[in-house]
């Protein structure tokens, strides 16, 4: 089936965020701290006010009002503290978008600096436990005598890994354009992966009731998590179009984007793994270190992979949290999994080099029959099914055991597996449909993010209404539209697609109009554990000269329950597998320690794969009848796709060189450094 909307996206039809058309519209610009830590002394906005077409300055010396929930980054011009460099201290506001950025160049901060800390390290002081990572799971758990474990084992490996920080850098900037109407009720057309908590985190912010805010997303160019919440343009705009008395678009650069929209956190994992004479695990453990903002705590789930993927009687996860003076993380395509992933697979790959056990053997070996942590049954696990059939089509049974023994002149060649794994979530939401002279109205606040949800959604209800798709029409990416979840976390289709079945079996019942709201069913899920697994193969050739490192050959097996449209689940997992290939190889943001914030802020210099970067990409899934988890038997794909590719890659990486790089992003100064 081709996407609903595609017709409108290849024409240029389709509206976004900053393109609403609004009658006579002004732009917000930010200015932004040039220290990483200290207090605003004084702001001085009398010559941007004099320049031409400027309509007014916001900053903290004149706060405009909050609510008291305000926090963190959309707390703008509330305290004069600094708690990061980038932070929005200040806004100009003009009738054009030149004329807010030369106003914005000529607003004159002063500051009262502090000496700043802004580097993630293991042994940091200031470490300690949060009570909870993302989104709510416990911060450490222990199931049995790790240490006895270790002790006891005939092959271990206690290894150390880093993830740098890496940014979302969707294609469309996060953009917002507010109006206020003449009974003060505020609509924001914004970049949100969901207008339902989009809607209501400005209301928060701003102190006012949900039914006075009205957010609408119709077309989202790529969010990757960075739109997953509220971000400061939205506050930035509403503001400024309260102050002016006009509507406000504010638009963020991308270097401004890297400052202010979140990103994924640099991790340091340490994992010790013992394995008896036949390569069972007798002990697992896994500690993640990671850093958030002196602003909120953002703790992610880096750990919490470990408690899912192998049978072990020792087990121990835990993270530690250090508060620095750096913008606040937040997620970023499967947070925690995929950082947490490459970790715990590398080591697993590199136990199997120990113990002298085929790679993917050991993983089979382990293979749990309930959840470890838990102890709960799997709702489907065919994991051990993956692996299989991506041997079979990866030819796993030619490949050399041995590593650095496969070459072509100069290049190194060598193959790598990794698994990968994901929650199958499913949150409540509401939806209507009505039936309208013959043809069936779908309405519910979704979002489309890119990902298809506008087609995949229409697909659900044409099945459960027994019609064809032609007669099925979604309306979403509303807030007045019935509440739906975000796009993200791998759930929007199983959460929104639950509550349109169940609303199309109540029409059928009506004859007119279903309504439905799985706010109850959702609470009466059995308790299981739910997940979508897959494994991913990659072939890599290194230059034995250079360093240089391609990779030739990447594919995915999934099982993910019951795919709803086949060419949108192939999109989806290759896009994934090819963003893993990015935190492989070459993304990074490096932070400025003598100064504070990020360097690489654009797509120059934080550069990200094209398709040429990998010419054989392939995805394939399981046929996964799963009835636990929905009505359309359905597991999130958005996500897992890029958990485990970048283990692949290193993997394939040590077995083509024999050498192990286990700080990414894998460059060819550092194969280079391990090679000569």
């Amino acid at each position: 089936m081709n996407r609903v909307e595609g017709r409108v996206k290849v024409t240029g039809l389709a509206t976004y965020a900053a393109e609403y058309p609004a009658e006579g519209v002004t732009y917000a610009y930010p200015v932004q701290s040039r220290i990483a830590k200290g207090r605003i002394k004084r702001i001085d906005g009398g010559e941007a006010l004099a320049m031409p077409g400027v309509l007014a300055v916001l900053s903290s010396e004149d706060p405009p009002r909050l609510g008291e929930e305000a926090q963190g980054e959309l707390a703008l011009f509330q305290s004069r503290d600094v708690a990061y460099r980038g932070q929005i201290v200040a806004a100009a506001v003009a009738d054009t978008y030149e004329h807010a950025r030369a106003a914005a160049d000529a607003i004159v901060v002063e500051y009262e600096q502090d000496l700043h800390d802004v580097t993630l390290r293991a042994d940091h002081p200031n470490l300690y436990q949060p009570e909870t990572v993302n989104p709510g799971y416990p911060c450490d758990t222990v199931k049995g005598d790790v240490e006895a474990g270790l002790d006891a084992a005939e092959t271990g490996v206690d290894v150390t890994y880093t993830t740098p920080v890496l940014h979302n850098n969707p294609m469309e900037p996060h953009a917002a354009l507010a109006l206020w109407d003449t009974e003060d009720r505020l609509l924001v057309y914004d970049t949100a992966q969901g207008t339902s908590a989009s809607r209501d985190l400005i209301a928060k912010t701003l102190g006012l009731p949900r039914e006075q805010v009205r957010v609408v997303s119709r077309h989202v160019g790529g969010g990757f998590g960075s739109k997953g919440t509220a971000r400061p343009q939205a506050v930035l705009a509403a503001l400024a179009a309260k102050a002016v008395g006009r509507p406000v678009k504010a638009v963020l650069t991308r270097q401004q984007m890297f400052d202010v929209t979140g990103y994924r956190t640099p991790t340091i994992q340490r994992l010790r793994l013992g394995a008896d004479a036949e390569g069972r695990l007798t002990a697992l453990e896994h500690v993640a270190y990671e850093q958030s903002s002196t602003l909120v705590e953002f703790a992610e789930q880096t750990a919490t992979p470990s408690r899912v993927m192998y049978a072990t009687p020792a087990l121990r996860t835990a993270h530690r949290l250090v508060r620095l003076d750096v913008a606040t993380p937040s997620w970023m395509r499967a947070p925690g999994e995929c950082p947490g992933m490459y970790a715990l697979e590398s080591a697993m790959d590199e136990l199997a080099y120990a113990a002298g056990i085929d790679p993917i053997e050991l993983r089979v070996l382990n293979d749990p029959e309930v959840e470890p942590e838990s102890g709960l049954p799997f709702s489907s696990r065919n994991l051990v099914a993956c692996l299989r059939e991506g041997a079979h089509r990866f030819h796993w049974d030619r490949r050399d055991p041995e590593p650095a023994r496969l070459r072509d002149g100069e290049w190194l060649i060598g193959s790598g597996v990794a698994a990968s794994t994901y929650p199958s979530r499913r949150s409540p939401s509401k939806a209507v449909v009505t039936m309208r002279e013959g043809d069936f109205l779908v309405q519910i606040a979704a979002a489309d993010i890119g990902t298809g949800a506008r087609t995949a959604l229409t697909r659900i209800a044409a099945e459960a209404l027994g019609v064809a798709p032609d007669r099925v029409h979604v309306e979403l990416g509303d807030s007045d539209l019935p509440d739906a979840p975000v796009a993200g976390g791998s759930m929007g289709t199983a959460s929104w697609g639950s509550a349109i079945v169940r609303a199309c079996e109540g029409l059928k019942v009506n004859g007119a109009v279903g309504r439905a709201d799985t706010t109850e069913e959702v609470k009466r899920d059995a308790e299981l554990a739910r997940h979508a697994f897959g494994a991913q193969f990659a072939e890599v050739r290194v230059n034995s000269v250079t360093g240089e490192l391609r990779v030739s050959r990447l594919l995915g097996v999934f099982a993910a329950g019951h795919i709803v449209d086949a060419t949108l689940a192939r999109s989806q997992f290759v896009g994934g597998m090819t963003m893993g290939m990015g935190m492989a190889l070459m993304e990074e943001t490096f932070t400025d320690e003598e100064f504070g914030g990020f360097l690489r802020r654009d797509l120059a210099q934080y550069h990200v794969p094209a398709c040429a970067d990998v010419p054989d990409i392939e995805a394939v899934w399981l046929e996964e009848e799963d009835g636990e988890l929905n009505p359309m038997g359905s597991k999130g794909i958005g996500e897992i796709g890029i958990v485990g590719t970048a283990a692949a890659i290193g993997n394939a990486v040590h077995h083509a060189t024999g050498h192990r790089v286990r700080d990414l992003p894998i460059t060819p100064a550092k194969i280079i450094d391990l090679m000569f």
